[in-house]
């Protein structure tokens, strides 16, 4: 059985990860969603990541004392970046060198724990042009930015139909939708996978953004 890789994205009804003067979590913080990120973390898993993604989260957790950055410590991370060179300083951290496509489609032929990617919007975006990932897991937040938004999130994706497969209202505000790409398994078909490559192959290794 392969090992199958979910894409984790926070996003505003209007498509935005971040926006100015947005705080952490769009200021929606609450303890259900706190449960369902430290639930989230105590599964096995390879967390796969984008350069932005690594160097904010690194920064906060390799210093921190709390449960959630002790459970980043400890996972394994696996980081996309044509810029970062080995040994990583984060702990338990390493570079995916190669071909984004190859070394992530090899990963899933592998025996091992599940791929989870969190935030990383261009390094998902690129996934899921060449039709690596197996499940987009995406938490809604309550509010539109409007020409405050940065990071719109679904810019450059391929024409994608998705199946529901979960849903969840998290503190009675947030909404949790989990889908897969319909009809496929998470794989394109070969003619789409092979100019989905050409396109993403035009962007820096991946092109490492963080949500």
């Amino acid at each position: 059985m392969m090992r199958e890789l979910t894409a984790d994205l926070f996003v505003t009804l209007d498509g935005f990860a971040s926006g100015v003067d947005v705080g952490p979590y769009f200021g929606y913080f609450g303890p259900e969603l706190d449960s369902w990120v430290r639930t989230a973390l105590d599964q096995p898993q390879l967390m796969i990541m984008g350069r932005v993604t690594y160097e904010a989260l690194s920064k906060i957790s390799s210093s921190g004392t709390d449960d959630v950055s002790a459970k980043l410590n400890d996972l394994p991370k696996l980081v996309v970046s044509s810029t970062l060179q080995e040994p990583l300083a984060w702990n338990n951290s390493r570079l995916l060198e190669g071909d984004l496509a190859d070394e992530i489609s090899a990963l899933k032929r592998q025996p091992g724990e599940p791929l989870r990617s969190i935030g990383s919007i261009t390094l998902v975006k690129n996934m899921m042009q060449l039709g690596l990932v197996d499940r987009l897991r995406l938490i809604l937040f309550p509010l539109t930015l409007g020409s405050a938004g940065r990071e719109p999130i679904f810019a450059g994706y391929p024409k994608t139909g998705f199946e529901l497969i979960e849903t969840k209202v998290l503190d009675s505000r947030l909404v949790l939708l989990e889908y897969r790409p319909a009809g496929s398994g998470g794989e394109l078909s070969r003619s789409s996978r092979s100019s989905s490559i050409a396109v993403a192959s035009t962007t820096e290794h991946g092109s490492e953004r963080a949500a």
